[in-house]
């Protein structure tokens, strides 16, 4: 137990380490390479941004007061580590953003501004999404969303931002928020590639002595469904229960949250599905 214990801690930290990387570079794009060019992210910060240019003020605090309801919503859908993840990485970007906007800009040309700076941001933002956290609350909705409807979290945070980039033409003008939306499909490139696809599916298989509380945890943090299946062991002999469900990338990192915290032994294998077809049942029975 207390090698776990330590496994798990040392996952964290290391979680954490590039939580800060990320929130680091992903700061820099914005202050150092697209905001000096009048352009901007989406989401939840793209708001801040459009918000701060029309009334001044601190843009690394306005960043953090917009996104922190949203952060601790993802509290209540996610758990703690999400908090603690989020939070950590939200509070770095914010600093950031102010220490960085003192700095001066390292690109005054918006076509290569609109290509490095969208790399950039979407490495930083990829690293933080890969290890668990976010750095902007749109992230956090759009899980909401695809849990109550059809929509994926991609499709959320897309339909969200045309309606951002949408007010920034009477903001920055049309030309700029044009910019602006191509920086976001770079971004959004990146981020699937760094993150290793945000809304990408993944087949779970997770051989378990504790089958109950397993799938009780991955139906409250994720919403999912599991498929129980009964198994042996060849060594053991003992019987095993094999739990099969269908996640996202982005929720990989808080399924293995949840077999860290499991009592009985676990083991798990994640593989890429390339096709999804039917439907499944979301609601748990009433006998659990």
């Amino acid at each position: 137990m207390e090698d776990k214990q330590s496994i798990f801690t040392y996952r964290f930290l290391f979680s954490l380490l590039f939580i800060t990387i990320g929130s680091i570079i992903a700061a820099a794009a914005l202050e150092l390479i697209l905001i000096p060019n009048l352009m901007i992210d989406g989401g939840i910060n793209g708001i801040s941004i459009i918000f701060n240019k029309l009334c001044g003020g601190s843009l690394g605090l306005t960043v953090f007061l917009f996104n922190l309801p949203f952060i601790m919503l993802g509290y209540n859908l996610i758990g703690k580590k999400f908090l603690i993840k989020s939070g950590f990485g939200m509070l770095l970007f914010s600093i950031f953003l102010e220490i960085f906007d003192k700095f001066v800009p390292l690109i005054d040309d918006t076509l290569l501004a609109t290509v490095y700076g969208g790399i950039a941001l979407g490495i930083g933002v990829g690293l933080v999404i890969k290890e668990g956290g976010c750095l902007d609350g749109t992230e956090t909705v759009a899980i909401l969303v695809n849990r109550k409807g059809f929509l994926s979290v991609g499709q959320v945070v897309f339909i969200f931002n045309i309606f951002i980039y949408g007010s920034a033409i009477f903001v920055f003008g049309p030309e700029r928020a044009l910019y602006s939306l191509l920086t976001y499909f770079v971004t959004y490139k990146v981020i699937d590639f760094v993150s290793d696809g945000l809304n990408s599916a993944k087949a779970v298989l997770i051989i378990t002595d504790d089958d109950k509380e397993i799938s009780k945890e991955i139906h409250k943090r994720l919403g999912r469904t599991v498929t129980v299946i009964s198994g042996h062991g060849f060594i053991s002999h003992g019987g095993k229960k094999v739990l099969y469900t269908v996640i996202t990338r982005f929720e990989v990192s808080i399924l293995k949250d949840i077999l860290d915290e499991a009592k009985g032994s676990s083991f798990a294998t994640v593989t890429d599905v390339s096709e999804i077809i039917g439907t499944h049942i979301k609601k748990l029975p009433e006998n659990l």
